[in-house]
């Protein structure tokens, strides 16, 4: 889910060379969701061990990450905490929609259409109390600090490189980034580099989001913006305001341009909403304005090989000869990594 406003938010597109020796702050759990619906095998099913166990999300958390700390690109993950008590409205959304995606995907298996089973397959995803386990486990392992967040990683990604000079962006599919204030969210990031479309295939490269640039843009204030997204719907009111898309709610903050103006306006369409998409404006933007966020010092652990091949070789039956090659490239790194700080010492 999350909040949709791609078709009114300037970007540009940036190739990974561009962030080379920056670091970045990531949205764990939108990149978990991400590696767990698109890292699959033909018919849609996850990649998995020996016992069944569900293993895409190791898999794209390493391949993905050695290719980008390969690059240069410092990484750092913020992963959620408790979630604020408005969006157990979206989890519960959530689970209806995957109760349908699942007697979608049935149906497929039984006509045989993999395209079907590979699509309803993705809408199944899940993340577990194991996999987070695991998953902090294996990023410490391999050199990237784990943050915890008090509530929103998403919120906290946003919070820190806000705050934090050396951090140069947070990283996330999700434009809710934006209304918590994050000054540069990088998209299509862990995603692969190329995806198949009706006419074939696309590459896919990396695109930047300014904060200032999208404002200047729309023409708009931060508190505006945020107001915006609540029309549109966000993870804590999903349905939004029915018949109130992203260019008409544009014209409307444009006009109404105080937050209590902009929602007298469209008071009767909020009285109308069901019973369970209600929902106080008040309350959304302040989790946007004032989100539940702490300052973390950010501290890079040491590459430890035996625990990454205790996790994925031993633990998850991932080819020894494949994780070799890939902890050969983190040692080149890391003899990069002591060359440079070499020379930054003479």
């Amino acid at each position: 889910m999350g909040l949709n406003i791609r078709d009114i938010i300037p970007r540009r597109e940036i190739e990974i060379s561009d962030l080379r020796g920056k670091i970045l702050c990531v949205d764990a759990f939108n990149t978990i969701y991400q590696f767990l619906s698109t890292v699959r095998q033909p018919d849609g099913t996850p990649l998995m061990d020996n016992k069944k166990r569900i293993t895409s999300h190791l898999s794209g958390i390493f391949y993905r990450n050695v290719n980008l700390l390969y690059e240069g690109i410092n990484l750092v993950y913020a992963f959620d905490g408790k979630p604020p008590e408005l969006k157990y409205k979206t989890h519960e959304k959530r689970g209806d929609l995957k109760e349908l995606a699942r007697e979608r995907y049935e149906e497929a298996k039984q006509n045989e259409d993999f395209e079907g089973m590979r699509t309803y397959s993705s809408q199944l995803v899940k993340i577990n109390e194991e996999m987070i386990l695991e998953s902090k486990e294996l990023l410490e392992a391999m050199g990237i600090p784990v943050i915890q967040a008090p509530s929103e990683g998403e919120a906290e990604a946003a919070y820190l490189a806000r705050i934090k000079e050396e951090i140069y962006a947070s990283v996330s599919q999700d434009y809710d980034s934006l209304l918590f204030g994050t000054p540069m969210l990088i998209q299509n990031l862990t995603l692969a580099r190329k995806r198949k479309t009706i006419s074939g295939w696309a590459e896919i490269k990396p695109e930047i989001i300014e904060l200032d640039k999208v404002l200047n843009f729309l023409e708009i204030d931060h508190d505006q913006l945020i107001c915006l997204g609540i029309l549109v719907g966000t993870d804590y009111n999903p349905r939004g305001i029915p018949g109130i898309g992203q260019k008409k709610a544009l014209d409307l903050v444009r006009k109404y341009k105080q937050p209590v103006l902009i929602f007298k306006s469209v008071e009767e369409k909020m009285h109308a909403l069901p019973e369970g998409d209600k929902f106080d404006w008040r309350d959304i933007f302040q989790l946007f304005k004032k989100p539940d966020v702490k300052n973390f010092e950010i501290k890079f652990p040491k590459i430890n090989e035996e625990k990454i091949k205790e996790i994925l070789v031993e633990r998850h039956d991932f080819s020894e000869e494949r994780i070799d090659k890939q902890l050969e490239r983190l040692r080149e790194i890391k003899e990069k990594s002591k060359q440079k700080n070499l020379g930054e010492w003479f």
